[in-house]
C-alpha cells in the first residue's frame, strides 16, 4: 500500500508542472488573442493638402513634436497642441495648453468637447475634417465585443486551474502517510470561492474574459497549500486576504470604468494614502527591523503594501492631463512623501520597489530618458547622503555576496535556501515534506525556496515565467488600451510586480541584498495577498474587452 501511494505521490508530482505551464499557455494564448489589430478607427482629413489621416489609438496626440501619435508639421502649432480621444459618449477634443488654440466648427473650445462625423477642427489655422474610416462602418464605432477574441472558455480554464489545486491538496493530505482531510478542507473554500467569482465576473458583470483571474488564483493555491504544510490557521487567514484582494479587484476594475472620473479622484486617493502612511508612523510596531506594522487585536497589517495601488493610481494619468505643471508637480510631491515615509519606516525593500515603479511612470508619462537619468542621479546621491548620516543600514547588506562566509549568523538564511534549493532537484521532495520551512520567515521571505524544495525547480521556474509574462502582456496591450490612464497603470502595476518578484527570488540566492520583500501572489502576507490582486486590476481594465467594447 505504501508503494502504491508513494508511486501515486510521484505521478503528481510529474503532472503537476506540465499542468501548470498548459494552464498559463492557454491564458496567455487568450490574452494576446484578444489584443486588436491597428486599423483605424476614423480619420483627420487635411483640408488644405486632401492628406487623410488615420486614427488608430482611444487617445491621439496632436502636435508639432515628433512623438506625437498625429504630427502637423507648422510653426503655428505647439507642441503639445491638442488630443483627440474616444469615451462611452462618442469621440471628444481638447486643448492641451496651446498658443493658438482649438477650434470645432469656427468656436474656440475652452474644455473637452464631442467630435461628430464631418465637423471641422482647426489646429494651429489648419482646418482638419473629422471622418469615418474606411474600415468601418458608422454603426461600428461602438458595438459589443466580439466573444470569438477568446481562445479558451473562462469555465475550462478554470476547471483546469481547480484540477491543478486538488492534486495538490491531496498530496499534501497523503505527505505524512495517512490520509489527513484538513488541507482539503482548504481546497473545498478555495474551489468554492473560486467558482464564485467565475460566477460573478462572467454572470454578473458579463465580462468574457477570465484569463488573468485564473492566473491569479492559480498562483495563490500555490502559496496556500505550501502554508497548509506548515500551519493550517496561517492557511485559512492566507485564503481569506485572497478573498479581500479578489473583492478589491471588483471594485477598482468597476471603479475605473470612466477614466476621465478616476482622474477626478486622484487627489482624494493621494491624500488617503498619505494618512494612511502617517497612521503608520505613528501608530507602527516595529517587527523584523521596520516599523511598517499596524496590529489590530490578533490581526497585523503593512499599509505601505495597500499603498502601493494609490501609488499606481495617482501617477497614472490620461493623455490630455499627463503634461499639466499641476499634474506633474502633484506626483512628484506625492512620491517624495511616499518614499520618506518608508525610508523612516526602515522599510528599504518597498521604497525600492516605489522608486523603480516611479521611474517606470517617470518614463511613461515624458518619454525621455534624460528624465531617468536625473532621476537615478538623484537618488544614487540621496542614498550616498543616507548611508553617510545612518552608517547602521550598512550592516543590513554585511553579508551581501559573502553568505557562505556568514553561514550560522547574518547569512544563515540564504544559506539554507540554497541548500534546500538544490535538494528539491527537478520535481520536488514532496509538499509538506521540506525542511526549509522551520527557517525563520520561510512563508514569506524565504518562500521560493520552499518552492524548489517541495515543489521541484521545474514548476518554480514556470511560476515565475507565469508571473513575468504579465509585463510582456501589459507592454504588448498598453497601445491598444482605451487611455493612456490604463497604459501607463498596467505597465507599471506589472512593472512593480516583476520587480518586487526579483527582489525576493534574487535577493534568498544571493544575487541582490536580502530585504524582505514578499514573492508576488505566492508569499505569506494578508496586505501583500490583497495588494497584488488591487495591482492586476489595473492590467485588467488595459485589456479592451473588459468594458465589452471593441475597435
Amino acid at each position: 500500500m505504501d508503494t502504491l501511494l508513494s508511486v501515486l505521490i510521484y505521478c503528481t508530482q510529474i503532472i503537476l508542472p506540465f499542468l501548470e505551464i498548459l494552464i498559463i499557455y492557454f491564458c496567455y494564448k487568450s490574452l494576446f488573442l484578444g489584443i486588436s489589430g491597428e486599423r483605424p478607427l476614423v480619420s483627420l482629413t487635411n483640408l488644405i493638402t486632401g492628406d487623410k489621416i488615420p486614427i488608430t489609438y482611444w487617445e491621439n496626440s496632436i502636435g508639432r513634436d515628433k512623438h506625437c501619435d498625429i504630427v502637423v508639421d507648422s510653426p503655428t502649432v505647439s507642441r503639445s497642441h491638442a488630443v483627440i480621444f474616444r469615451r462611452e459618449e462618442g469621440w471628444m477634443i481638447a486643448d492641451t495648453n496651446s498658443k493658438t488654440g482649438v477650434f470645432l466648427n469656427g468656436n474656440q473650445i475652452e474644455e473637452k468637447r464631442r467630435v461628430c462625423l464631418k465637423d471641422i477642427i482647426n489646429i494651429g489655422g489648419i482646418d482638419f475634417e473629422f471622418n469615418n474610416s474606411d474600415k468601418l462602418r458608422k454603426n461600428q464605432l461602438y458595438s459589443s465585443i466580439e466573444r470569438s477574441r477568446i481562445s479558451c472558455p473562462s469555465q475550462t480554464i478554470l476547471f483546469f486551474v481547480s484540477l491543478f489545486q486538488f492534486l495538490s491538496f491531496l498530496e499534501l493530505s497523503f505527505s505524512s502517510g495517512k490520509f489527513d482531510f484538513k488541507p482539503m478542507i482548504v481546497f473545498l473554500f478555495l474551489f468554492t470561492g473560486s467558482w464564485i467569482f467565475l460566477f460573478i465576473t462572467t454572470f454578473l458583470f458579463q465580462r468574457v474574459n477570465f484569463e488573468l483571474e485564473a492566473l491569479g488564483i492559480l498562483f495563490n493555491g500555490i502559496g496556500i497549500v505550501s502554508l497548509c504544510g506548515i500551519d493550517i490557521d496561517k492557511a485559512y487567514i492566507q485564503l481569506a486576504a485572497c478573498g479581500i484582494g479578489m473583492l478589491l479587484f471588483e471594485f477598482i476594475v468597476i471603479f475605473l470604468k470612466n477614466p476621465d472620473f478616476s482622474m477626478k479622484c486622484r487627489p482624494y486617493i493621494a491624500v488617503l494614502a498619505i494618512c494612511i502612511l502617517v497612521f503608520n508612523l505613528i501608530f507602527g510596531s516595529v517587527k523584523n527591523g521596520s516599523k511598517n506594522w499596524v496590529i489590530i487585536g490578533p490581526f497585523s497589517l503593512q499599509p505601505s503594501e495597500l499603498v502601493k495601488v494609490a501609488f499606481i493610481f495617482f501617477g497614472t494619468s490620461t493623455l490630455q492631463g499627463i503634461q499639466t505643471t499641476k499634474n506633474l508637480t502633484g506626483f512628484i510631491l506625492f512620491s517624495t512623501i511616499c518614499m520618506a515615509a518608508l525610508f523612516a519606516m526602515g522599510d528599504f525593500g518597498t521604497a525600492c520597489i516605489f522608486f523603480v515603479t516611479f521611474i517606470l511612470i517617470s518614463f511613461m508619462r515624458s518619454g525621455s530618458i534624460r528624465t531617468v537619468f536625473l532621476t537615478v542621479s538623484t537618488a544614487i546621491l540621496g542614498f550616498c547622503l543616507i548611508l553617510k548620516f545612518k552608517p547602521y543600514i550598512v550592516t543590513r547588506f554585511s553579508a551581501w555576496r559573502h553568505v557562505w562566509e556568514h553561514i550560522n549568523d547574518i547569512g544563515y538564511q540564504q544559506t539554507r535556501v540554497l541548500t534546500y534549493s538544490a535538494s528539491g532537484g527537478l520535481l520536488g521532495l514532496g509538499l509538506g515534506k521540506g525542511c526549509l520551512k522551520y527557517v525563520f520567515a520561510a512563508p514569506s521571505d524565504l518562500i521560493f525556496g520552499m518552492l524548489c524544495e517541495e515543489w521541484g525547480i521545474i514548476l518554480s521556474i514556470v511560476t515565475l515565467i507565469g508571473i513575468a509574462f504579465l509585463g510582456i502582456y501589459s507592454h504588448s496591450v498598453s497601445s491598444r488600451s482605451r487611455s493612456t490612464f490604463y497604459s501607463i497603470s498596467s505597465c507599471c502595476a506589472s512593472g512593480m510586480i516583476l520587480f518586487q518578484m526579483m527582489m525576493n527570488v534574487f535577493g534568498v540566492v544571493d544575487i541582490f541584498p536580502l530585504t524582505g520583500v514578499t514573492l508576488p501572489f505566492i508569499s505569506l502576507g494578508g496586505s501583500s495577498a490583497i495588494a497584488v490582486w488591487g495591482l492586476l486590476a489595473f492590467i485588467k481594465v488595459s485589456d479592451e474587452r473588459t468594458y465589452g467594447l471593441k475597435r
